[in-house]
């Protein structure tokens, strides 16, 4: 007869099953095992940098809240395939909330990752902490991030189409004029800002081409992107 498992006692016990949790995670799951490579990848090369102990302190950070969420991702994963083996919609709906949150704490760690490194993103001599909210680029980042979110929420109330494909508003077009209309703030020259929007402009013809999306959704996204941002970087420019 198979032993039962029995309860971990005291804190040692405690400590080796969190440890064999995390070993059994990077053993059997692929991402998770990417993002530990990941991790130790940026810890080896921080120090080339020279990075300062409050930019060390968010890489940490980053890299923490990513290893939790996909491991936390891993235990749902795990507990939805023992309590609903056949496929179930509520199943699949857990897994796919799961692995949202995965995918959240990623973009949050890049936006960690990004101010861990800013300060060489400006000129000599300038400060990155008095600038941040200065620089078109900066602001051109945190305004693709809002786009993303105000196109997630449109689609989560109208209820039609997909994250990546269809709906209202179209994604691809707020990004596309979003990044574009940043581009008009920056010193790059005339001529690489009508690239930058005709660059826009063919990536939402490519969706109403590809039947993904009609006129009236990648004008609603194209609205959201300009606006959005021209209101953003108005008001830190």
């Amino acid at each position: 007869m198979k032993a039962e498992p029995t309860k971990p006692k005291g804190f040692i016990g405690s400590l080796n099953c969190a440890i064999e949790g995390i070993l059994w995670a990077a053993k059997t799951q692929r991402h998770m095992l990417f993002h530990l490579v990941a991790a130790i990848l940026i810890l080896v090369g921080a120090p080339v940098l020279h990075l300062t102990l409050y930019e060390f302190a968010l890489l940490a950070l980053a890299i923490t809240l990513v290893l939790f969420a996909e491991l936390v991702n891993t235990a749902i994963e795990v507990v939805v395939d023992l309590v609903s083996p056949d496929f179930h919609p509520l199943a699949k709906r857990a897994k796919d909330v799961a692995a949202g949150a995965v995918l959240l704490a990623s973009v949050g760690a890049m936006l960690l990752g990004y101010l861990a490194v800013s300060r060489f993103f400006f000129t000599a001599g300038a400060s990155a902490s008095h600038e941040f909210m200065r620089s078109t680029g900066n602001v051109a980042i945190i305004s693709v991030v809002v786009v993303v979110l105000l196109v997630i929420l449109a689609k989560a109330r109208v209820g039609k189409g997909t994250p990546l494909h269809g709906g209202m508003p179209s994604g691809h077009s707020g990004v596309a004029f979003s990044i574009a209309t940043s581009a008009a703030f920056s010193d790059v020259g005339l001529l690489m800002i009508l690239l930058a929007w005709f660059l826009a402009a063919l990536v939402a013809q490519s969706r109403v081409l590809l039947g993904i999306h009609n006129l009236k959704e990648i004008v609603a996204g194209g609205v959201v992107g300009i606006v959005t941002t021209l209101a953003l970087q108005l008001a830190f420019h």
